[in-house]
């Protein structure tokens, strides 16, 4: 890189800081606008207090300074600033991005945003050439770009934190192998089915959450830079060049559309939302089983928390906590629905707006992938508290009536012969396996000794067959298959 042809950092010279604010300015002056040319009064402190948006939009520095840089190549490339103007101003973007890299720089509210403040220091530090930047290009077009590339790499990190999630679900998984549970349907019991094919239910949804994810930044992963303010430009610019270099697959093809879209934060905001959804529900599960009710799971100290009266209390918090800031994911996307919903073309001000809803969401997000793997990696299943809960609820009343099937029963005159069988059992505080031949006879005379080998737990769970049931080879498969899609080492 180009050495700058400026005085270093430590010997500022006319107004400039090192860390990039105004040395000289008087107390209460307010700095000219970038903007402020055909202004004759600076806004007040109120207004300007209501319109900033540096307190959030500097996440976005890095974005900003990656695009700054491709739009710079590509103008010294058009013929549109010289080489050296070039040189000097990517320098002083690395020592901007140096700055806030450690802290040094000065975020400035009277600069209003992030590009503006990145642009005002650069002309600080390097002077005339900073000023050409801009060409060809609006604050419009800079943030859309800016955000984009923001939701691209927090899409990356958010789908790299699935997989996470789904590695400690598999593990999980693997280590519960033989275990069988309930099945609930209307949280009534329903079925018997393995703990193994419960878990990974979860890492299904995971991989569609991750997917549309997916789906969603190959969407968004277009260039709106040189769209300006919303017409683009007669200068001669190459938009083809500056989405090469920022690795988006094209320029957007229509510059109104460029600056006031935001359908892929929309569209992210509902993957995460979804997903959300999906975390609530896992983290609904676990703690009804963490209950002295269930008494199917015990959380590690390390992933509970007590209370401040109750000495004996126990709380599987982490997956409360998922489970209600679901709420909030689910508010940052109504939040944004409805900041868009009235907005004419093209880009206005209430646009501002979408930052934080989806920074928001994106940080909840991450917090909730993040903490639902550590508690997976931190609970025991107690198979005797199941084993013991696994007879009530006749579980295996359905595979009973598939029994009938077999024998050439039709299905309803099955179903209506167990339910008789039931009533049996009720009757006699039994389970459906505690019935002799000869009770069973009375209800059907088809039944025979091989109907043993369809009552109980096991054999029910065995007697499973169908692709993606919960029979003891179908889930082996199930689980093979994500262990060699996840990459999992077997120890």
């Amino acid at each position: 890189m180009t050495k700058l042809d400026v005085p270093s950092a430590s010997q500022p010279t006319g107004a400039t800081s090192a860390a990039g604010s105004c040395a000289t300015k008087k107390p209460g002056a307010k700095e000219i606008k970038l903007w402020g040319g055909r202004f004759q009064e600076s806004v007040t402190d109120a207004v300007e207090r209501f319109t900033e948006s540096i307190s959030y939009d500097k996440d976005l520095y890095k974005h900003d300074i990656s695009g700054s840089r491709a739009h710079a190549s590509m103008l010294a490339k058009q013929g549109l600033m010289s080489i050296s103007d070039r040189d000097n101003i990517l320098a002083g973007l690395d020592e901007i991005e140096r700055r806030i890299r450690n802290g040094e720089f000065v975020w400035r509210a009277d600069r209003e945003d992030v590009h503006m403040n990145i642009e005002a220091a650069l002309t600080d530090l390097i002077g005339e050439p900073a000023k050409k930047l801009h060409t060809a290009r609006s604050r419009n077009d800079q943030v859309a770009t800016d955000f984009r590339l923001w939701c691209r790499d927090a899409i990356d990190s958010i789908v790299e934190r699935i997989k996470d999630f789904q590695v400690a679900m598999v593990d999980l998984a693997i280590k519960n192998a033989g275990i069988i549970v309930p099945g609930y349907t209307h949280l009534q019991r329903a079925q018997p089915v393995l703990l193994q094919h419960l878990l990974l239910a979860f890492v299904e949804q995971l991989d569609r959450d991750a997917g549309r994810l997916l789906d969603c930044r190959a969407r968004l992963n277009f260039c709106p830079l040189g769209a300006c303010a919303l017409a683009g430009t007669g200068l001669p610019i190459d938009r083809f060049m500056t989405s090469s270099a920022l690795e988006f697959s094209s320029p957007l093809r229509n510059s109104i559309d460029a600056v006031s879209d935001r359908d892929f934060a929309m569209e992210f905001l509902s993957a995460n939302s979804i997903m959300a959804i999906h975390l609530s529900r896992l983290g609904e599960e676990w703690v009804l089983w963490s209950s002295e009710e269930f008494g199917f799971i015990t959380p590690n100290d390390a992933v509970s928390t007590g209370s401040s009266i109750m000495p004996q209390k126990k709380n599987p918090d982490p997956m409360e906590l998922v489970r209600g800031k679901s709420a909030r994911v689910i508010g940052d996307l109504v939040t944004l629905l409805t900041l868009c919903k009235g907005l004419p073309l093209a880009y206005n001000r209430d646009l501002q707006e979408d930052k934080e809803p989806v920074f928001d969401s994106v940080k909840t997000v991450l917090g909730m992938l993040e903490v639902s793997a550590e508690f997976a990696r931190n609970i025991s299943f107690n198979q005797d508290r199941i084993k013991k809960a696994l007879p009530a609820g006749h579980l295996d009343a359905t595979t009973l009536a598939d029994y009938l099937v077999h024998k050439g029963i039709p299905f309803r005159t099955s179903h209506d012969i167990v339910g008789k069988s039931v009533a049996m059992c009720l009757g006699k505080n039994c389970q459906l396996k505690d019935l002799s031949l000869d009770e069973l006879r009375t209800l059907s005379p088809i039944f025979d000794d091989d109907v043993y080998e369809f009552l109980g737990v096991e054999n029910s769970v065995n007697k499973f067959s169908s692709y993606g049931s919960t029979g003891s080879e179908c889930v082996a498969n199930q689980l093979q298959y994500w262990i060699e899609k996840l990459g999992i080492i077997s120890q």
